[in-house]
């Protein structure tokens, strides 16, 4: 009979700041040594369940707690924080926020400080706990010098030294590149194997998780537990997509063909999927109907750079000698592994750091000389880290900053604009709530609002979908759609190969400081020397258009084109 560690009976939990309670009536049992996935919309409970497993509820937040929750056999009420970590590690979505020590070795070893630990062991375990996470070669390195998949696995080393029973993963996958967050879920499903530990994960990406098998798929909606089961029968559902969560590409793709999904076709992975030949058979014809034609592109390039370099002033080359274009108009993304120069292109052309030599140009104009201010008019940032953008406490005033500083809108515009963005972003009901009060994905959503109110020609966002379930995603990116169907030209800094491939016209690649590819998504997501360069990874539709026996560029780019029209 299998052992019970976490049990839920009929728990519900109201923060003090709050009127209704965020969980209600959850009952839910995770037993030893299972790899659960969590999942659901944002704001439908999931950041408060897992706040309740890890301490921070009520350490940090405060509330009422009616029910019941049992972690390995002791009511959570009896539990402090600093008995519950020796149990649970948890590892943020935002690694930054997690550590403590200068160097790696002493950001693995802080628990064991606290412990006491002799010196001697404390060194052998963080050596140990560094290999497990392929790190040994890195202890002496300061964790802000690492990468983002390098940066997790120094969170989840420092809390694999406790030798906790219970993992918690808070969207492990939200800003690390594809082949990285790929590199996640196979280390995970590693220590699961080793460990025979219980996983939790909480993430919107549920292809990307399913890369590995997980025993169950908890589905979350409006504080409730709405579905329990296993991946087999929740994609042969049509349960996801009912509650906002993006299905796998290769799913939707059966979908489009007319293929019926059934459990006994193993479709909670693209590795497990078995096709029978007539389903093999409607996918080629389905494919074969869809027209592929190229349309002439004649619009003016917009935005230009010609040689453009950037160094660090310890001379480190960021950017080496950059040759880059994009038309009015035109929809595009910025691709490649941490690292590679992606965000730090965008701030020279921004004017948040001085170009090391070479020319940016603006309507044929140098603007190399224009002021940060003065390029902002016309060329919009939106940051990665939200917290690096917000300067005031309250949301509708944050939103609306841009509006009030530049002083040419009335009250009425700047409401009518600020209510319109909020909207669109999914904070229209949180409108008079202080910032601190939202999670890191709600405040990146505020960040978004306070630039889509200015309308700018140009518009770079970076990352502007992580963190994002799949019905604010598709908010956003419908919305970025509608301007740039305006005439506003947008470029997206991504890690999301789905986002490159369903909205962008064409992407550039980055690695290492250089431009490697400049080419439409298809191509780039089927050429396996630029994926490795670039730490990316093909997306389930290549492994489908090989299981079928079809072309997987051109499968790929019909699959694109057909379900931009049936989203139409």
């Amino acid at each position: 009979m299998k052992e019970s560690i976490i049990s839920f009976k009929d728990f519900g939990f109201k923060y003090t700041a709050q009127a209704e309670p965020t969980l209600k009536g959850i009952n839910l049992d995770i037993y030893k040594g299972e790899k659960i996935l969590i999942c659901g919309p944002s704001g439908c409970g999931k950041s408060t369940l897992f706040n309740c497993l890890n301490g921070l509820i009520p350490a940090s937040y405060s509330g009422d707690a009616t029910g019941e929750l049992i972690i390995n056999g002791k009511s959570f009420r009896d539990l402090d924080i600093f008995t519950l970590s020796k149990i649970t590690g948890t590892v943020l979505q935002d690694s930054d926020g997690q550590f403590i020590g200068l160097t790696v070795g002493e950001d693995i070893a802080f628990a064991m400080e606290n412990d006491n630990i002799p010196l001697k062991e404390m060194k052998e375990r963080v050596v140990e706990a560094a290999k497990k996470v392929g790190l040994e070669a890195f202890l002496n390195h300061a964790p802000h010098e690492l990468s983002g998949g390098q940066k997790q696995r120094v969170s989840l080393a420092g809390v694999m030294v406790d030798n906790v029973q219970i993992f918690l993963f808070d969207e492990p996958l939200a800003n690390l590149d594809p082949a990285a967050g790929k590199k996640t879920i196979e280390l995970i499903d590693q220590i699961h194997k080793d460990t025979n530990a219980t996983i939790i994960i909480v993430e919107h990406r549920i292809e990307d998780v399913l890369h590995r098998n997980v025993d169950r798929v908890v589905l979350m909606g409006d504080g409730s537990i709405l579905l329990d089961t296993t991946p087999d029968k929740l994609l042969s559902s049509d349960s996801l997509i009912k509650n906002g969560i993006r299905e796998p590409l290769y799913v939707t793709a059966l979908k489009y063909a007319g293929v019926e999904i059934k459990e006994e076709m193993h479709p909670g992975m693209m590795d497990t999927l078995i096709l029978s030949e007539e389903d093999k058979k409607k996918i080629r014809e389905w494919m074969e109907s869809i027209p592929d034609k190229d349309i002439d592109d004649n619009r003016p390039i917009l935005l230009e750079t010609k040689n453009l370099s950037f160094s660090y002033p310890n001379g480190k080359k960021a950017l080496k000698n950059i040759n880059f274009s994009i038309k009015k108009g035109e929809m595009m993304s910025i691709v490649g592994r941490n690292g590679a120069g992606k965000s730090t292109f965008c701030k020279v052309i921004c004017g948040f750091e001085k170009e090391s030599g070479g020319y940016i140009y603006l309507n044929g104009d140098d603007i190399s000389n224009l002021s940060i201010k003065e390029r902002a008019e016309k060329i919009a940032y939106v940051m990665q880290n939200p917290n690096q953008m917000i300067t005031k406490p309250m949301i509708r005033d944050e939103v609306a900053l841009g509006l009030v500083l530049d002083g040419r809108y009335s009250e009425e515009e700047i409401n009518e604009r600020v209510d319109g963005a909020l909207k669109v972003c999914g904070l229209y009901p949180f409108r008079s709530w202080p910032v601190s009060a939202l999670s890191f994905g709600q405040k990146k959503r505020v960040t978004i609002a306070s630039i889509l109110v200015m309308k700018p020609p140009v518009i770079i966002l970076d990352e502007p979908t992580a963190g994002q379930d799949f019905r604010h995603y598709t908010a956003i990116m419908e919305f970025l759609k509608s301007l740039n169907e305006l005439g506003i030209t947008i470029i997206l800094i991504t890690h999301d190969m789905h986002l490159m491939i369903e909205y962008s016209e064409r992407a550039v690649v980055f690695t290492d400081g250089e431009k490697i590819a400049d080419s439409r998504g298809e191509q780039i997501l089927t050429d396996d020397t630029l994926l490795e360069k670039a730490s990316l990874k093909r997306t389930s539709l290549s492994s489908l258009a090989n299981l079928v026996g079809v072309d997987e560029t051109m499968f790929i780019r019909k699959f694109i084109k057909y379900d931009r029209e049936a989203r139409k």
